[in-house]
């Protein structure tokens, strides 16, 4: 049987699957509607378990790991990376073999499942992505490609939306393009500025895997007790902080940024070295929905929109010193009467906001001359509205986009 055949036919598995499992749901929901809410006290029979679980579960594991396999390692990139999701949708055991498969980015160089833009790039080459922005609604949205595709094909990895406030701006960024509720599921973090926007700080929804879960859950437990929203995250905490510096002078130049992570250690780009690599989201924690009868129009939008009530707990620090990145510095051509920057192809407008990011190391800490000119982040404008944005290990989708959304802000005392 040829590759070919083999995902046309997990293809019509998965349209099968679907049809069964939507048949199952309305007659679930019905019988919901027209029956007591008591359970009855009887095990479901056995022709109902084998319907809902379906018949492509009953391969045999050997045949299954290989069918898996062959699919995830001709699947490169979008949107054929989809069947490989599509696989591990079918039932719990193509699940858990799927996830023993797939890989994460930094070893395999691939965006799979939601965790992989938690999870650090790739080190040998960057993930490219771009960035296209909407002014009429501030919402910025990431997608995985080189540049726009004329089908609309393009893979949506995370979107955020654009704040004002009277004394700072907020990025709030979710999974979903249209929810933006730090109470929903789709909430994965937010980037929040100072008064005149020279400093950034990225808030995470979950913690590196190296901290304490518990002593953090408490805290947060504790603080969000005193705050209206109905759903919070289990965990809110400053990631990284991203500086401008300020040119008083007002000399020439471009923006001069530096980033401190306080998430990763400096030692995760040392010889042997590996960065905190999240493999599952945490749990929402649930709490009392006041009806909305009760709750106003003011609660209700403070439960949606607002930051000023979360707990801004102290950065969660990882072992050893946190990894710091700077702007790599210009240079001027004099032809042009520019500053400009090898993007390598990937970045064709001129622009203030155009940055490449590199580690910022002290000879005490023994990194390679070469691990300290990498660019582990670039960042530069295409378009009237699109800009391209390329990271790579230590650097998750999710830190990357953040860092990138602090250009966006106005910064009149940076230029």
């Amino acid at each position: 049987m040829s590759l070919r055949s083999i995902v046309r036919e997990l293809r019509e598995m998965k349209d099968g699957i679907g049809s069964i499992s939507r048949r199952g749901y309305e007659s679930r929901r019905w019988r919901s509607l027209t029956r007591s809410h008591i359970a009855p006290d009887q095990a479901p029979q056995p022709s109902e378990l084998s319907i809902e679980q379906g018949q492509w579960a009953n391969l045999p594991p050997e045949l299954l790991l290989e069918i898996i396999k062959r699919v995830e390692e001709s699947e490169t990139l979008w949107p054929s990376r989809a069947v490989v999701v599509s696989c591990a949708s079918v039932c719990k055991t193509w699940r858990e073999i799927t996830k023993e498969i797939v890989k994460t980015p930094e070893q395999c160089g691939r965006l799979t499942f939601p965790i992989s833009l938690k999870q650090p790039g790739p080190r040998d080459g960057p993930i490219q992505c771009f960035i296209r922005r909407d002014r009429a609604t501030s919402t910025y949205l990431l997608f995985y490609g080189l540049v726009p595709s004329e089908h609309e094909r393009d893979k949506l990895l995370l979107a955020a939306r654009k704040i004002r406030r009277a004394t700072c701006t907020d990025f709030v960024i979710s999974l979903v393009p249209y929810v933006f509720s730090r109470a929903s599921n789709a909430y994965i973090g937010r980037l929040r500025s100072n008064f005149i926007g020279t400093k950034f700080t990225i808030y995470d929804s979950q913690p590196p895997s190296d901290v304490d879960l518990q002593s953090s859950s408490r805290i947060n437990q504790k603080a969000s007790s005193k705050q209206p929203s109905a759903r919070a995250p289990a965990f809110n905490y400053s990631a990284a902080t991203v500086l401008y510096e300020l040119n008083v002078l007002r000399t020439r130049g471009p923006r001069r940024m530096n980033c401190t992570m306080h998430s990763i250690p400096i030692s995760s780009i040392q010889e042997g070295g590996a960065a905190p690599t999240p493999t599952s989201f945490p749990v929402v924690l649930d709490h009392q929905v006041p009806p909305p009868s009760s709750a106003s129009k003011e609660e209700l939008e403070s439960c949606n929109f607002s930051s000023t009530s979360i707990s801004e707990s102290q950065p969660a620090q990882v072992s050893g010193s946190p990894l710091v990145l700077k702007n790599k510095a210009p240079r001027w051509h004099e032809q042009l009467q520019c500053w400009c920057l090898n993007f390598r192809g990937r970045v064709t407008v001129a622009s203030v906001k155009n940055f490449q990011l590199v580690a910022a190391a002290e000879p005490s800490d023994n990194i390679p001359s070469a691990e300290q000119e990498k660019v582990i982040l670039q960042f530069g404008k295409i378009a009237k509205d699109i800009f391209t944005m390329d990271y790579r290990y230590p650097l998750s989708a999710f830190q990357a986009f953040a860092i990138c959304l602090s250009s966006f802000d106005t910064k009149p005392a940076c230029e």
